[in-house]
């Protein structure tokens, strides 16, 4: 697909999880037989964390809980990156407390608009939702402490440029703390042309060690995958379509290969620009 093609996608999908206010075929836990809830505690969150954001935060969507390892302090600015709902950036805005501030990013209006909805009803004043695309990030130089992201970055038709826009917008030793899909092998063809599994997290994610290149590239030190777990194809996509998508031979082949990985890094404390490695 063409990159325009790709927005388009992504776009149209997760402002469809947005309108039904749950989780949406395709990125989340619609005819899995799973609720919200019982993703969201299988892929990291606890019962407390539940209970600590607006109803309609959480969608079920993310692969892991980047907010349980980011180990924020009271006072922080954090950015979340492809925010959606909100459900990540008000967990950290209990984390940071009233001295700090979360920043919340995504590129879908109705995302936006849920967000915005989510924050007004629950009192919140230290944390905001901004338009824009992860590529082209609306937030000033050297402006935030933390970094968060959950399963988005896969999405992205330019990686390395998240990645530099992220070291742009962190502070001299900021932290950046992903959730992410990543392939241990490549996936066939057909699978990686697939509308649905791009919009699902799977089609655009690059092999690990790629991955975790681009991340380098862009500057950051002290990297570390911090967890790296299977992510089931049945929190990915529903069973019918896997059925009209993979054969069984294709399933049994790539069902190990599609990883959640959590990982951290560093802007070096001495870097006082958004140049990349050159700093």
């Amino acid at each position: 697909m063409k990159e325009e093609d790709i927005h388009k996608q992504v776009r149209s999908a997760y402002g469809q999880v947005a309108r039904q206010g749950g989780c949406g075929c395709g990125t989340g836990c619609c005819g899995t037989g799973r609720s919200v809830e019982s993703v969201s505690l299988g892929i990291g969150y606890s019962k407390e964390d539940l209970g600590q954001v607006p109803e309609g935060a959480n969608l079920g969507l993310g692969c892991g809980n980047p907010v349980a390892l980011a180990s924020l302090r009271e006072g922080e600015v954090v950015l979340d990156l492809g925010s959606g709902a909100g459900f990540d950036s008000f967990l950290a805005a209990e984390r940071v407390g009233p001295t700090g501030r979360v920043i919340g990013v995504d590129m879908t209006a109705e995302m936006l608009d849920k967000a915005r909805e989510n924050a007004k009803k629950s009192g919140r004043a230290n944390v905001e939702f901004r338009l824009g695309e992860i590529e082209h990030l609306p937030v000033a130089d050297s402006s935030v402490d933390v970094i968060l992201s959950n399963c988005v970055i896969n999405l992205s038709t330019d990686k390395s440029q998240v990645f530099a826009e992220a070291f742009r917008v962190l502070r001299p030793g900021g932290r950046l703390m992903v959730s992410d899909i990543v392939l241990t092998a490549p996936l066939p063809a057909p699978l990686a042309e697939s509308a649905l599994l791009y919009s699902s997290c799977v089609a655009g994610a690059l092999l690990k060690t790629e991955y975790l290149g681009h991340i380098a590239g862009a500057g950051f030190t002290e990297i570390a995958v911090q967890g790296e777990t299977v992510f089931p194809l049945d929190l990915i996509v529903s069973e019918p379509e896997l059925a009209g998508i993979l054969g069984e031979d294709e399933r049994a082949s790539i069902e190990k290969s599609i990883v959640s990985i959590r990982v951290s890094a560093r802007k070096p404390a001495g870097c006082t620009c958004g140049c990349g490695g050159t700093c």
